[in-house]
This record gives C-alpha cells, sequence and structure tokens, in this order.
C-alpha cells in the first residue's frame, strides 16, 4: 500500500507522538508498503528529505520557541502545496497523528482526493497549556478551543484510533460519541530488554557502582521533576542509591538549581539527551525507573522501562496505572505525595529480592505491548478500509 502519515511534531522534535510516528513509518516501509511523511520542515522553506531511510515532505515552518524544538508550518497556502504532494504521491490510505495544522490540511485533502482517512489522538492540553502561563479563565477557554478542534476532525475521519482505554474516557469526556478502538504505541521487544549492556554508557556518565533510580523524558513542567526531586531527597536519608535523569527541556536550569538547593549534587546525574542508539542500552543499568508526569495517555518510556525489566514507581493519574500495578511491578503514588514516593523509592532500592520479583511481573506485562502487534493492527485497519 501507499501510505501517508501525517504529524505535527516529527523528527528531530522529542516527544512521545513524534518517536511513535517516526517508528511506525519505519516499520511500515520494511514490511514493503511505500510511506511518505508529512511533517514541518526543519528550515523556513518546503523540502523532501530523508529520516532513517523515510521519505519526507516538510512544508515550509518556523521554529516556535514556546514549545522545546518545536517548529510550526506556515499557514498560509499550506493545503494547497500538501494536496499538490498528495496527488503526485497517489496514497491509498492516510494516516494522521493529531488535529492541529499540517494534520488538518492532510486530513482536508484526503477528503477531496477521496482517499480513506485514519486518525490516532495523542492529545492532551495539559501536554501544552503550561507553556503559555496563562491564567485560570483563559487556559479553561483554551481547553474547550482545543478539544473542538479535535472533534472537528476526528468526528469526521473514518476510523479513530488511541493508544490506551484512558485516552479513550478523556474523548467520551468530551462528548466524542463515535467508535474509538485502543491501540498501544508499543515498544520493540528486540532493541528494549533486560539483556541490553549498559555498562560503557555508566563509564561515559559517570554513574557510580551503586543501585540507579532513573528518569527518561523531556524536562517540562508537566512531568512533576521538581516532586521526584524532593523525594529523592529523602529516601536518600535512608538508603544509597544514584538518581540519573535523561532528557532535556525547559526545566532544565531549574532543576539544576533545586538539586543544590536540597544538597543532593553527588546523587544526581544530568546526562541530557541519550542517542537512540544509546537508549535501549540506558534503561539496564537502572535499578528502578520513576514518572512523575501528569499529562500521560500511555508513556512510551514506561513501556521502555517495563521492555527492560524494571520496576516502575509512577503517579497514580491518567494512563499510567493501566502499565503499573501497585505492588506487582512496581507502586503507584498520589500528585504531589512527596512522602509516598520517597517510601517506595526506599523499598525498591534497598530491597534486591523485592525488585527481582518486581521486574519479572513488568517482563510480563510488557509482551501485550508488543510493536510487532500494533504494526499488524494498523495494517489490517488500512486494508480494511483501502478502496479496491
Amino acid at each position: 500500500m501507499k501510505i501517508i502519515i501525517a504529524t505535527d511534531t516529527y523528527y528531530p522534535n522529542i516527544g512521545g507522538a513524534a518517536y511513535f510516528a517516526q517508528r511506525l513509518a519505519s516499520a511500515l516501509q520494511k514490511d514493503g508498503h511505500t510511506i511518505l511523511v508529512i511533517a514541518a520542515s526543519r528550515r523556513l522553506h518546503s523540502e523532501f528529505f530523508k529520516h532513517k531511510g523515510v521519505e519526507i515532505f516538510g512544508p515550509a515552518s518556523f521554529p516556535f520557541k514556546i514549545f522545546n524544538n518545536f517548529r510550526l508550518p506556515f499557514p498560509f497556502f499550506l493545503k494547497m502545496k500538501i494536496k499538490k504532494v498528495m496527488k503526485n504521491f497517489k496514497p491509498d490510505i492516510v494516516h494522521i497523528q493529531g488535529h492541529f495544522l499540517t494534520s488538518d490540511a492532510v486530513y482536508l485533502s484526503a477528503k477531496d482526493m477521496g482517499v480513506p482517512v485514519v486518525g490516532t489522538s495523542h492529545f492532551l492540553p495539559e501536554n501544552v497549556l503550561h507553556y503559555f502561563h496563562l491564567p485560570a479563565p483563559a487556559e479553561k477557554l483554551v481547553w474547550k478551543i482545543a478539544w473542538k478542534q479535535l472533534r472537528g476532525v476526528f468526528d469526521k475521519i473514518d476510523f479513530a484510533t488511541t493508544p490506551t482505554q484512558t485516552a479513550i474516557q478523556q474523548l467520551r469526556k468530551i462528548g466524542f460519541a463515535r467508535p474509538v478502538t485502543a491501540i498501544s504505541c508499543g515498544i520493540d521487544l528486540q532493541r528494549f530488554n533486560k539483556n541490553n549492556d549498559g555498562r560503557y554508557l555508566k563509564t561515559r556518565y559517570s554513574i557510580p557502582d551503586k543501585p540507579v533510580l532513573l528518569y527518561v523524558g523531556r524536562l517540562d513542567e508537566e512531568k512533576k521533576l521538581d516532586d521526584v526531586l524532593r523525594a529523592v531527597a529523602v529516601a536518600l536519608k535512608n538508603t544509597d542509591f544514584h538518581f540519573v535523569i535523561a532528557g532535556v527541556g525547559c526545566m532544565d536550569k531549574s532543576l539544576k538549581e533545586l538539586v543544590r538547593e536540597l544538597e543532593i549534587v553527588n546523587s544526581v546525574s544530568f546526562i541530557g539527551f541519550v542517542p537512540d542508539e544509546d537508549l535501549p542500552n540506558l534503561y539496564p543499568i537502572a535499578s528502578c525507573f520513576v514518572i512523575a508526569g501528569m499529562a500521560e495517555l500511555q508513556s512510551i518510556v514506561t513501556l521502555e522501562a517495563l521492555a527492560s525489566g524494571l520496576p516502575v514507581i509512577a503517579v497514580n493519574f491518567l494512563a499510567l496505572p493501566e502499565l503499573v500495578k501497585p505492588g506487582e511491578n512496581g507502586y503507584l503514588f498520589e500528585p504531589k505525595d512527596i512522602g509516598g514516593l520517597s517510601q517506595y523509592i526506599t523499598k525498591i532500592l534497598s530491597d534486591e529480592n523485592l525488585r527481582k520479583k518486581m521486574s519479572e511481573k513488568s517482563l510480563e506485562i510488557i509482551k501485550a505491548h508488543d510493536f510487532n502487534e500494533t504494526v499488524r493492527r494498523f495494517e489490517s485497519i488500512y486494508s480494511s478500509l483501502k478502496k479496491i
């Protein structure tokens, strides 16, 4: 099949939705499909380029500095440019990954051309609103507008998906009544596994030989790493370990300042962005993974941690309880419960037998999220919609 994947966030952007779109495009191409990704260009003019062998058309865009590494396409003549490219490509199916400018223009063009459209929603307003620092009434208005825009697109597509049952519930809350299917973002269980050797990364980043608590992801406000650091400071009084933070974001400076204020500089490492080729080897050097993000519709990094056999301590919010079973493969703590989080960190990092038991359960749970099955399900959907 000839498949267009349209997304509002793609390489070199950092984030779960961008990574999912990249992995899906690559996997479909490896399966023999002809793929074209449509996403914002990397510069001020339109361009065709390749990323990991996948062809990408980038409509002219500009850097949107409010978001980390995000680029916004120029809206002028956007649909016209995209439609011309789509007519030349002649897709059998279109799969949009959102509802903003790029995805919306591709959706409208596909409808004009009579091409079936699959849509996957990764959207939560909470992931973006905090960047604007709006007063509460304005934030509420923007929240309503954003969901209305999503419905304006997803109410009319041919097949709707989202990563989790929790995400479906979020759509139901805004009045989305059409059928929607939960399909996990999935994880490559061969790339991410507990047998990967990350010892060279301990040397590269000067990580001491002691239990490691790990966080991987953006260093942005909704990730609540300030709460994690405060809990780490308490837990360090009860057990010896090292906290490794892998990622970049707008909170980088303030988090490092908090580490100094808490006087835990020698027990925390900020290692920055970890390249894709090294990331699967990072998780196995850890003893436990922690995530406190309040806007997780699934959390790809949590899937990666589970696939690597790690116990996970997660905030009891949105979709994370679908992946973390308290007392089995980790623990859930309530938002802002610094004391509870610190107790769970201490409990897991001071008990090797508990870690082994939880590791086995994580490896059992992750089997339901094999990326091969994710790709197979989407291929089945495409085939059912493709016009003869």
